[in-house]
C-alpha cells in the first residue's frame, strides 16, 4: 500500500503541498524572514526522500503538477502591474535606467567572479540567467550551451537570498521609494523576490513584477553578448 502511494501522483503533490504549508505555519510562528516557506519545503522535501530512501522520479511524478503552475503564475504578476499604470508611466525613464543598471549589473557580477575563480566557458554561461525567472533562464542556458539542472539550482538560490534579505538590504543602504525598492528586488530576484515585493506594498510588487518580464528579456539578449567575454 505504502509502495503504491508513493509510486502515485499524490505523493508527490501532497509531499510539496505539506512541506510548504509548513514553512507558512513556521513563518508564522517565528515572524523572521529567515525562515522562508519555500526553503523550508526544500529542506524538508529533500529530508523525506532521504529518509525514505524515495527516488526522485517517483517524487516528480505528482511534483511535475505543481511545476507547471509556475508559467501562470508568473502570467499572473501582471495584474498588481496594470493597477499601477499610470505610476509606471510616470517614472519610465527611472524604471528603464534601473532596469539596465540591474541587467548588468548581474551579468558582469557573473563575468567578474568567472575570471576570479576561472570557470569554463560552459560553467559561465550557467551562471548568466542566474537572476531572472526560471522560464526565461532555462531557455537562455540551454542556448549558450550552460547546464540547464544547474541553472534551475542557481536562480532558485538567488531568488531566495533575495526574498530573504531584500528588505532588509534596502533599508540598511536607506533605500525607501517604493518604485526603485520594488525596481531592485524584482531585477536581481525574479519571482520569488517579487512575492516578498508585493508582502512590501502594492507599489513595490508592481514595480518588481515588471521587472520580471523586462529583466528577462534584456538578459536573453545581453546574456548571448556576455557569453562571448569568456
Amino acid at each position: 500500500m505504502k509502495d503504491a502511494f508513493v509510486n502515485s501522483i499524490y505523493f508527490g503533490i501532497v509531499l510539496s503541498l505539506a512541506a510548504y504549508a509548513l514553512g507558512v505555519w513556521l513563518k508564522k510562528k517565528t515572524k523572521t524572514d529567515f525562515v522562508n516557506p519555500l526553503l523550508v519545503a526544500i529542506i524538508v522535501t529533500i529530508g523525506v526522500l532521504l529518509l525514505f530512501d524515495i527516488d526522485y522520479a517517483s517524487f516528480n511524478e505528482g511534483g511535475k503538477y505543481i511545476s507547471y503552475l509556475l508559467t501562470p503564475a508568473t502570467v499572473c504578476l501582471a495584474i498588481p502591474m496594470y493597477k499601477q499604470l499610470q505610476l509606471l508611466k510616470a517614472y519610465r525613464k527611472a524604471v528603464v535606467f534601473g532596469l539596465l543598471a540591474g541587467v548588468l549589473a548581474s551579468l558582469i557580477s557573473v563575468l567578474g567572479l568567472s575570471v576570479l575563480f576561472g570557470l569554463t566557458h560552459r560553467q559561465y554561461v550557467t551562471l548568466l540567467p542566474k537572476s531572472i525567472t526560471t522560464a526565461i533562464g532555462l531557455g537562455v542556458s540551454e542556448e549558450l550551451g550552460g547546464l540547464p539542472a544547474i541553472t534551475v539550482a542557481v536562480i532558485l538560490i538567488t531568488g531566495l537570498l533575495g526574498n530573504v534579505t531584500a528588505q532588509g538590504f534596502c533599508r540598511l543602504v536607506r533605500i525607501k521609494d517604493p518604485v526603485a525598492v520594488g525596481l531592485a528586488i524584482g531585477t536581481s530576484s525574479h519571482a520569488l523576490g517579487t512575492a516578498k515585493a508585493l508582502e512590501i506594498g502594492e507599489v513595490q510588487g508592481a514595480m518588481s513584477s515588471l521587472a520580471i518580464v523586462a529583466a528577462g528579456l534584456l538578459t536573453a539578449v545581453g546574456a548571448s553578448m556576455f557569453a562571448m567575454l569568456w
